[in-house]
């Protein structure tokens, strides 16, 4: 018998006689470094403490007082979205027969194995032996994607496809991930296509449809979902992905049934919950929005990953359908159930506005709006949505100098998403062309200086570092005609005078496209291109697709 003294196991089972069961015969097996959770709950809190190496979890949690009415499975998939445990952690189901009929092969994220009660001590050693030498075969791609070497994990994949056969899918499936997480959509793509061609597994359909909606195919994705959730509509990943796939296509209706669907098969996932209050609040089904965004609300009483936000949320719902008394009551909770939160200042006084506009108290309205630009300077990890209503608000309460204030902090924190076109789109839509015009200004200097800081390094030849600012600016501003041919040339000099890198390249490539398409009689179109096509040929780059 191998040798597992050292390996850290926890029992997540609500069940006290079941756990005892299993400490028994994991203690026959020579494992004695063993934690009990009895919740979901329980279970976050002790790996939020400290790792381990095995997750024994039964499926079925409970849905008792206490608890949020989680599976397994979804504890399995709250751990990786949270980045609670790694790709090297051991998680292991421990299921009936009738459960696991049903679960298999509907999720995108399956466990380490599954274990079928009832079982024998034998049984359970055997899965976790098969487990634990899987897992020394992938420990050194794992430990390259614990460093960031995320490339090289990428590339030593491929490999082990041919050095070890009966892992080759999983290296497969690993190398996809890799390569999505990398931004090299197109390669992932062709790598879920050579894993489909082979066979027809849901989480290839899956990545498959992610890569084609990250290229915005948004018709290709919706086809591929559509397929996927014929042949498995208990696929639970795949409607919310098609869901958006929807919203991206400007289909919300269709979008908030998908995720209705979605919600009647599977109802305990607050993600999805989430997802389909904002759809229904943004259609106008405000009894919709509201339903969802109480159950939200509900559910996440107990949870690890509460969220002030989903407060707000209920609020506006509440605001919108006039009913001033259950948004009260709403702001009242979120004061007294999430006090030490870092957001709950920001997200009760957001909150408060919104109930104080309504009501028609616009000084009042002003004064928590205020406070609120002010708490979210300190918070973390706000949404970038929170942020903009909070800006829209402001706006409607002549807050003007606040929403510029919070609108140049949203383009100036690399992630948010928000470029500087997005925040003066944001100021026309809202009919505020003066404050449009402020920001535009604003942005011209902001580049303009950014274009010298870049122009500076290049003259003392520091090459990458001014194509480092120029790229950064260009996540700010990514029409802008100033900026777009100012980084093209800077990409072009780093790639004549240091060598031709691919990704670089192509880079460059999508900057003269850019331009091509907003302004096709750019002065330095053909200059740079021509120069472009110079550099390919000294460095024996074909030019042809």
């Amino acid at each position: 018998m191998s040798d597992y003294a050292e390996l850290s196991v926890l029992l997540v089972d609500p069940n006290q006689g079941m756990r005892a069961q299993l400490r028994t015969m994991l203690n026959q097996s020579g494992i004695t470094r063993i934690d009990d959770a009895v919740s979901s709950g329980t279970a976050i809190r002790q790996i939020g403490k400290k790792s381990y190496d095995v997750i024994l979890c039964e499926y079925d949690l409970g849905s008792g007082a206490g608890d949020s009415g989680q599976d397994g499975q979804q504890l399995l998939e709250d751990l990786r979205h949270h980045k609670l445990i790694g790709p090297w952690t051991i998680f292991i189901m421990l299921t009936a027969e009738g459960v696991y009929s049903k679960v298999i092969g509907a999720a995108e994220l399956t466990p380490t194995d599954y274990v079928l009660k009832p079982f024998t001590v034998d049984v359970l050693l055997q899965r976790i032996t098969r487990a634990v030498d899987k897992r020394a075969v992938f420990m050194p791609v794992y430990q390259l994607i614990s460093f960031g070497n995320l490339r090289k994990a990428a590339d030593d994949c491929v490999a082990a496809e041919e050095k070890y056969p009966r892992q080759a899918l999983d290296f497969a499936r690993l190398r996809a991930e890799l390569l999505c997480t990398l931004g090299e959509f197109a390669d992932a793509e062709m790598a879920y296509q050579a894993v489909l061609l082979a066979r027809p597994i849901g989480w290839a359909h899956l990545g498959l449809a992610r890569c084609q909606f990250a290229q915005q195919k948004f018709p290709e994705a919706q086809q591929t979902l559509d397929e996927l959730i014929e042949h498995n509509p208990r696929f639970m990943a795949a409607y919310d992905l098609l869901a958006q796939t929807h919203e991206a296509m400007g289909q919300a209706m269709t979008a908030k049934k998908i995720l209705e669907d979605a919600v009647a098969i599977s109802p305990h996932m607050v993600r999805r919950l989430r997802h389909l209050g904002e759809v229904a609040y943004e259609t106008g089904d405000v009894g919709g929005a509201e339903k969802a965004f109480k159950q939200v609300v509900n559910k996440a009483k107990y949870s690890e990953f509460r969220d002030p936000e989903d407060h707000v949320n209920l609020v506006k719902a509440l605001v919108k359908k006039g009913d001033a008394n259950q948004a009260s009551g709403v702001i009242r909770d979120l004061e007294r159930s999430m006090r030490g939160n870092a957001n709950t200042e920001a997200c009760r006084a957001i909150a408060a506005g919104l109930l104080l506009e309504m009501t028609g108290n616009k000084e009042a309205a002003a004064n928590e709006l205020t406070a609120a630009v002010t708490a979210v300077g300190t918070s973390r990890g706000l949404s970038t949505g929170l942020k903009i209503g909070l800006v829209h608000s402001c706006i409607k309460n002549d807050l003007d100098d606040q929403a510029s204030t919070l609108m140049v902090s949203l383009m100036n924190d690399t992630d948010s998403g928000i470029s500087m076109d997005d925040a003066v789109t944001v100021f026309e839509k809202a009919g505020r062309h003066d404050l449009a015009r402020g920001m535009g200004e604003q942005i011209s200097r902001q580049v303009q200086e950014l274009i010298e800081d870049a122009a500076q390094k290049r003259a003392s030849g520091d090459l990458r570092a001014a194509v480092d600012t120029l790229s950064g600016a260009l996540r700010k501003a990514p029409g802008n005609l100033a900026l777009l041919p100012a980084a093209a040339s800077a990409m072009l000099k780093q790639l004549d005078d240091l060598g031709w890198e691919g990704q670089l390249g192509e880079q460059c490539g999508n900057l003269l496209d850019r331009i091509r398409r907003i302004d096709p009689g750019h002065p330095s179109l053909e200059t740079l291109t021509t120069q472009y096509s110079a550099t390919q040929r000294k460095y024996g780059i074909s030019t042809t697709a």
